[in-house]
């Protein structure tokens, strides 16, 4: 069972319905739950059921960060294709990726998540699509080191079958047989997918894109995922190639291509969304379909600017997302609070997004992109502990004027603390159930080895 704790004096951004705050604060847990919490000093019943205390004086308290888009395995390809557009980028990468397997996903996964969980990510979704044959169990790799971590995680068995030789973009090296992917994805789900409460695993079904994935796939694998009781996740109207491509192709842009075979639905989130129109945003909003927001991936591969702030009033569910490490190097999602209030900035102007909004999308947001707003997210009774304690104190941010203008504006806090399911992931800014130096001598090796 998970410790029993109390959580005291620190500011509490609890992301609730209300946006409620205090900013002397208690939160406490058991079993894994927050069972109460509340302004200033907890009451003496409460401070004697939890003598375990954890002193968050000078820290600011807030959900545990969710992840809703990466590629984990791009974290041993970090730094190549630099100055690339997203198909150029693709098309550099594919023949490296074409040979990794269960020991280079397993080491680039530990080193992915290991700079997640110190930068306040509780829950890690990845899209995994590169299955070279031979590789070994890549899904079960990642499921096995998110839990050496202590994460949460939103798997994927993602999927292409449209090679160059039919038209797609990815070499026909790269792809497998639309049967193939389709029993994959079905093995994986049965395998790993665990539905019940509270649990640190659930797995989606998500061919990779429009331009990689046959129409055959994509019908099909909706019709798979929802037979089973599992969540769908593909890229989508990342690009004006995309837009183009499907314009081309199908004769119609990704939104409505997507909905044609299947693809809108409140079970079903899409990668980046950025060249978006008001009908696109209008039909995810009313079939609840999901965006993974991922401003710096989106401003590495200049893909563009993501209209965050029509879809959010539109009431479309919008998390953040890393993204592949292999377009966004520095595989922080803390960060990504920061870049997701300058970019709708630059965008929609200084009002478009304040802190708290882009708070809101990387925990609330992010949770119910995932389907977990019930468990995750917030802080309340009930909810899973999934926490993050943000040390203030240092000089980066000694005496600011607001605490969540640190995670908003300001330079990445240290973790005091990080919680999943009420224990222990990160303490004072390191790593507690994983050797970090051992991780990255796995990173080195694997990464030099599929390098070549």
């Amino acid at each position: 069972m998970a410790p029993s704790m109390l959580i005291e004096g620190g500011h509490v951004v609890t992301v609730d319905a209300a946006g409620t705050e205090h900013a002397r604060g208690w939160i406490a847990v058991r079993d894994g739950r927050i069972v109460a919490l509340g302004e200033g000093a907890a009451p003496s019943d409460v401070r004697d059921a939890f003598p375990d205390r954890i002193d968050a004086s000078g820290a600011l308290v807030t959900p545990g960060l969710v992840n809703t888009h990466h590629h984990l395995y791009q974290w041993l390809t970090r730094g190549m294709a630099q100055d690339a557009i997203l198909f150029d980028w693709l098309v550099a990468l594919y023949p490296t990726w074409a040979r990794i397997d269960a020991d280079s996903v397993g080491a680039a996964a530990a080193g992915a998540m290991a700079v997640l969980a110190r930068s306040g990510c509780t829950t890690v979704a990845d899209h995994h699509y590169v299955f070279p044959r031979g590789a070994g169990d890549l899904v079960g790799a990642i499921v096995h080191e998110a839990d050496d971590l202590g994460l949460r995680l939103t798997a994927t068995r993602g999927s292409m079958d449209l090679g160059e030789s039919d038209g797609g973009l990815p070499p026909d090296f790269a792809v497998e047989t639309t049967d193939d992917a389709l029993t994959a994805s079905a093995a994986a789900v049965t395998r790993y997918h665990d539905a019940s409460p509270g649990s640190m695993v659930h797995v989606a079904i998500a061919p990779c894109s429009p331009f990689s994935v046959t129409s055959d796939l994509l019908r099909e694998s909706a019709t798979l995922a929802r037979d089973l009781g599992a969540r769908l996740h593909t890229h989508g109207s990342e690009t004006v190639e995309e837009a183009a491509f499907c314009q081309e192709r199908f004769g119609m842009g990704p939104t409505d291509y997507l909905e044609d075979l299947g693809w809108l639905g409140a079970d079903v989130w899409m990668a980046h969304c950025v060249h978006m129109s008001d009908h696109d945003i209008a039909r995810f909003a009313d079939t609840g379909t999901g965006v993974a927001h991922c401003p710096s991936s989106n401003a590495r591969l200049a893909a563009g600017i993501s209209p965050v702030r029509a879809m959010v009033d539109a009431g479309v569910p919008v998390g953040l997302g890393v993204d592949g490490a292999a377009s966004n190097e520095h595989g922080r999602l803390g960060g990504e609070i920061r870049q997701a209030v300058l970019a709708a900035r630059l965008r929609d102007g200084a009002g478009a997004m304040s802190v708290r909004d882009s708070l809101r999308l990387a925990t609330i947001g992010g949770a119910r992109v995932l389907g977990r707003e019930a468990e995750i997210g917030s802080l309340e009774p009930g909810k899973l502990a999934d926490i993050a304690v943000w040390e203030l104190g240092a000089v980066e941010h000694a005496g600011i004027a607001d605490p969540v203008a640190a995670l908003g504006l300001g330079s990445l806090p240290v973790l005091r603390r990080l919680l999943v399911h009420g224990r222990d992931v990160v303490a004072d800014g390191r790593l507690v159930r994983a050797d970090e130096a051992a991780i990255a001598r796995r990173v080195v090796a694997e990464g030099q080895r599929l390098r070549g």
